[in-house]
């Protein structure tokens, strides 16, 4: 069986979560990282050796780094559908999943950890003054993919607006200026719809 290992408020296991969650897989998760430890003990170091989560083993296939979980689940198990099937399709997916990790989680860590995390020397404005002009750049060129599409790569709900997304919710989570993106603003909805990103995404930041 699937078994996942991570902390629910981590923005990168929620990813996974959500994923198993659309695909109604079976599995065992369990919780780890940060106050609930496990990742710095030799058995977990053995599966990922940077200590983070999440990791997965599937039946004996080991992975860990969130985009890639999320890419050989939905492969396996919803190519065609979650997963496009051809390779263009598919490049252009990819090609917007690692999209938030080189642009929009640079803007958003900064805002993320100064207001929720806030170091013990209190809140850097000008990091969080950084950031949002850096999420609302980001938006502005999301909501321009999303003119006229529903999601991320058209009609359908796939792997592409999945590490977005689970930013997204983080994004509106925060208390700043979001600035006005009609059309992902529209997409989210879509997303907060769906029972499963209610269920693995939108929770309290913390």
């Amino acid at each position: 069986m699937l078994k996942i290992w991570g902390r629910p408020n981590s923005i990168n296991v929620q990813k996974v979560m959500w994923t198993v969650n659309e695909l109604d897989l079976e599995y065992e998760h369990e919780v780890a990282g940060m106050a609930h430890g496990k990742v710095g003990e030799p058995w977990y170091r053995s599966m990922n050796p940077n200590g983070l989560v999440p990791t997965i083993d599937d039946d004996g296939v080991v992975l860990w780094e969130s985009n890639v979980v999320v890419r050989y689940l939905a492969a396996k198990h919803a190519t065609g559908t979650m997963m496009p099937a051809t390779n263009a399709r598919r490049a252009e997916a990819e090609m917007w999943m690692d999209w938030q990790q080189t642009t929009i989680l640079p803007g958003i860590t900064p805002v993320f950890w100064n207001i929720i995390r806030t170091p013990p020397s209190g809140p850097d404005q000008s990091a969080i003054d950084a950031g949002c002009n850096k999420m609302r750049t980001s938006f502005a060129m999301l909501d321009a993919r999303l003119a006229g599409r529903d999601y991320v790569l058209g009609d359908e709900f796939t792997v592409a607006d999945v590490p977005i997304g689970c930013a997204t919710y983080r994004w509106y989570a925060l208390p700043v200026e979001h600035g006005d993106f009609p059309n992902v603003r529209a997409w989210y909805e879509r997303l907060a719809a769906r029972p499963a990103y209610q269920k693995h995404v939108m929770m309290p930041l913390t």
